[in-house]
């Protein structure tokens, strides 16, 4: 809307978003943006990525939405280092436009929409995927998209136990402690990452690590894995006999064959061929692509995260803002 001295915007922040964001309406909306984005009702160039400083990076990511029709852009810090100030490792913004006379609606907190909205894809992925029954879970990563992932675990799955590995010990014994007393569930810790994954049915690998940390050779009948954390063709948190022995699964296919480190090393070194991505999640959440055939199919979903996702968490939270009156109204 038009006010006597400009636009006005509507600005939502981290708190905002948590409150008028739950978990399981998160999921549920990225099940209908992942088939919308298999659809090819999305416009999604690949993201830029900007080297600002020593290790750290801001990334880039525009695209338009026909359901619901919005267009606008994500911009984020990656600065790996943050935690150990107190900070997140990705901070930024998402920029919310309207369809009809291109006018700037709302900016949002970036961080936190991307905390939750990468979760709900994982749900997603392993309501689609996952045994029915599984709920032995193993998290590979104490930061926040481990905490949001096990939130999105608890959404899809009766999950009744839980393993945390970390590269810090007292990150995994902290992360224990606060999602345990979080959820009302006891949360393990684990020494190593073959013991966080032993018996489990349930993996999400959530860390920052450019080099692989889990092995396909500690994958076992009837695992699903979201690999969650790479987003970069030089970083890779599974090996390539993971991928070789997973049904291969991915958000965004243009996303994957350029920027999936996981996909691109297993195929570098000879393990697969492009055949073996056998789809995108929105195809499998449109029944178009099989996921899962038996109870002993090892299933691996790779998640990038794409601007779609963004934007349509960012229109539903808008939406939700206005109807409750939340936010902040800037005139511009």
């Amino acid at each position: 809307m038009r006010g006597a001295g400009g636009l006005e915007v509507r600005v939502l922040g981290g708190a905002d978003v948590r409150r008028l964001l739950p978990m399981g309406a998160c999921i549920d909306l990225m099940q209908r943006t992942m088939i919308a984005v298999s659809d090819d009702q999305a416009r999604i160039p690949l993201r830029s990525v900007l080297p600002v400083s020593t290790g750290n990076l801001m990334g880039l990511m525009p695209g338009y939405l026909a359901e619901p029709e919005c267009f606008g852009l994500k911009v984020l810090s990656l600065f790996p280092d943050n935690p150990a100030a107190g900070f997140s490792s990705h901070l930024g913004l998402v920029l919310l436009f309207e369809p009809e006379h291109g006018r700037p609606v709302a900016i949002l907190d970036g961080a936190e929409i991307t905390a939750v909205r990468t979760a709900a894809v994982s749900g997603l992925a392993t309501r689609l995927l996952a045994r029915e029954d599984a709920g032995d879970l193993a998290i590979l990563g104490s930061g926040e998209q481990a905490q949001s992932h096990v939130a999105a675990m608890l959404a899809v799955r009766p999950i009744r136990r839980v393993r945390v590995w970390s590269r810090s010990a007292e990150h995994a014994a902290a992360f224990a402690g606060r999602e345990s007393e979080r959820h009302g569930l006891a949360i393990e810790t684990a020494a190593s990452v073959q013991d966080a994954v032993a018996g489990a049915d349930l993996v999400c690998t959530v860390t920052a690590s450019a080099t692989p940390v889990l092995l396909g050779e500690w994958l076992a009948p009837g695992m699903h894995v979201n690999a969650a954390g790479a987003s970069r063709a030089s970083s890779a948190e599974v090996d390539a006999e993971a991928v070789m022995r997973a049904r291969f699964f991915v958000d965004f296919r243009l996303s994957a064959v350029n920027e999936a480190g996981e996909y691109l090393d297993a195929l570098k070194a000879g393990a697969i061929t492009p055949a073996h991505i056998l789809g995108e999640i929105g195809e499998v959440a449109a029944g178009r692509v099989v996921g899962r055939r038996a109870p002993e199919d090892i299933t691996l979903f790779k998640s990038l995260g794409v601007a779609p996702e963004d934007l349509a968490t960012a229109h539903f939270l808008l939406e939700a803002a206005r109807r409750e009156g939340v936010g902040q109204i800037v005139e511009l």
